[in-house]
Parts: structure tokens; sequence; C-alpha cells
């Protein structure tokens, strides 16, 4: 049977997790700002095997709305090329023969208004899961209680360091949320 430390740890670690995981979701909502997590999801037929752009390709930035998307096989240019056409960046790749640049210009007030709302739903969604983990980290601390290995006291304070995780967690999302609103509405 697991010890009280040990659920409370298992537990946070489980909560990082999903604040980690909703900061790489975030890195791969479009700013107007070129970044190549952006290109993470677009997916190449690479001799018949989905692979990812980062894979078959150097991505670098160099201006602020540019991308530069330079295949490591020239032969799949245009398969690159079609992958990015074909994915939901919105964005229309020019192919000079040996890249393939991307820009990026920048969002309207509208849509920038639509990323910060996904940004919300994002973030509630994390909440939700940080939320869920105290629920099962509280469920687990009343077996042990049924099993007579806890006091109603060491039940209380486990529950008080439970809940502080969770508090904790769910400001980190907050803050993640306000940098990544702030950072989506600048020009």
């Amino acid at each position: 049977m697991a010890s009280v430390d040990d659920i409370i740890k298992n537990h946070e670690e489980q909560m990082d997790k999903t604040v980690a995981n909703l900061q790489h979701e975030f890195s791969t909502v479009r700013t107007g700002r070129a970044s190549g997590t952006m290109l993470e999801r677009v997916m190449v037929d690479y001799y018949g095997t989905p692979t990812p752009v980062s894979q078959l390709a150097g991505i670098k930035s160099p201006e602020p709305h540019l991308l530069v998307v330079e295949p490591w096989d020239k032969s799949i240019l245009k398969d690159v090329e079609k992958a990015i056409m074909a994915s939901d960046l919105g964005i229309t790749p020019s192919n000079d023969g040996t890249v393939i640049r991307l820009p990026f210009p920048p969002p309207t007030e509208e849509r920038r208004k639509d990323l910060v709302k996904q940004c919300r739903h994002l973030a509630e969604e994390a909440k939700i899961a940080v939320r869920n983990i105290r629920r099962d980290a509280n469920t687990r601390l009343e077996r042990l209680i049924k099993d007579e290995d806890l006091s109603t006291d060491d039940e209380r304070r486990a529950e008080d360091r439970i809940q502080k995780l969770t508090d904790t967690h769910i400001s980190a999302i907050d803050e993640s949320l306000k940098g990544k609103e702030s950072e989506v509405m600048e020009f």
C-alpha cells in the first residue's frame, strides 16, 4: 500500500506534467510571430511514412514574421510544400527551389481575440485536469483511512497539502495564460 507521501508525490508529478503540457500547447498557438513549433503537427509523406517536418528539414526564423524551411533531402521540397499548404496554418508557402519561406502576417484584431479564446479553453482544460488529479489523490487517501492505515488528522493534513499543490498549479496555469494572452494581443 502506498504511503501519504507517495500519493502526494505521484499526484504532484501528474500536475507538473499537466502544466508542462499546457505550455507546450500554448507554443503551438499562432501569435503572428514565426515559431518552428507551429510546424510540429505538419506531417509529410516521406517514403510512405507520415513524418513531422522538423525531422526532415532545418527550420529557421531569420525575422520575427518569417520561417525558412530547408529540407535536408531536396527531392522532398514539393512534398513539404504540399503538407504545409494542406495544414490548418493558413499560410501560403513560397518555394524558391532550395528553401520554403513562410511569411506570417500579423493576425487581425478579431483573429487575436479568437486565439485568446482558444488559449483560455486550453487553460480551462488544464485546470480541470489538475482538479481531477486532486480528486484522485483524495480518493486514494480515503482508501487509506478505510484500511485504517491513516488517522483522520493525518488525512486532513494530507488533504491540505494536496489542496496547496492544486492551488499552486492552478496559479501557474493562470500565469501561463496571462503571458500567452499578452503575447497574442501585442502587434
